[in-house]
């Protein structure tokens, strides 16, 4: 799930899914659940993997000129509850394995040019893991 909170993205939405998709799928190609010892190694390449492609995508032509835009990254890897379906608050199985989970951030900038958009990443279920990713742009100039 993917959301867009400002019209002023500098990359189309569905190219941000795509690179993000990408960072995390190759981050966690090979996990197989949630390894503490990792979590550092897997958040720092896919927050790498997604700046490098923004820049990219947003470098100007000519390389003398300013980048148009900062960004921030930001990946947060939740390890999903292991409960028993009796201790979940309503007894059902689909709370069985789940955690809650609520991240919020603020900003003042124009609303014009800078925005937000945030990631959940769907191949992290498999993995017993929640992904969220969040970048957020500043325009330069």
């Amino acid at each position: 799930m993917a959301v867009e909170t400002a019209p002023s993205s500098p990359v189309p939405i569905a190219d941000l899914n795509k690179i993000a998709s990408e960072a995390c799928d190759t981050a966690l190609n090979e996990a197989q659940g949630y390894e503490h010892a990792k979590v550092g190694e897997w958040n720092s390449q896919i927050i790498s993997t997604i700046l490098k492609a923004l820049i990219a995508a947003t470098a100007p032509s000519d390389s003398s000129a300013s980048p148009p835009y900062r960004f921030t990254v930001n990946s947060t890897i939740v390890q999903q509850g292991l409960i028993d379906q009796s201790a979940a608050a309503d007894g059902a199985a689909s709370n069985v394995g789940k955690r809650g989970m609520h991240s919020a951030s603020g900003a003042f900038w124009d609303v014009k040019r800078d925005g937000t958009w945030t990631f959940k990443y769907p191949g992290a279920d498999e993995r017993g893991l929640d992904v969220v990713v969040s970048v957020t742009w500043f325009a330069w100039n």
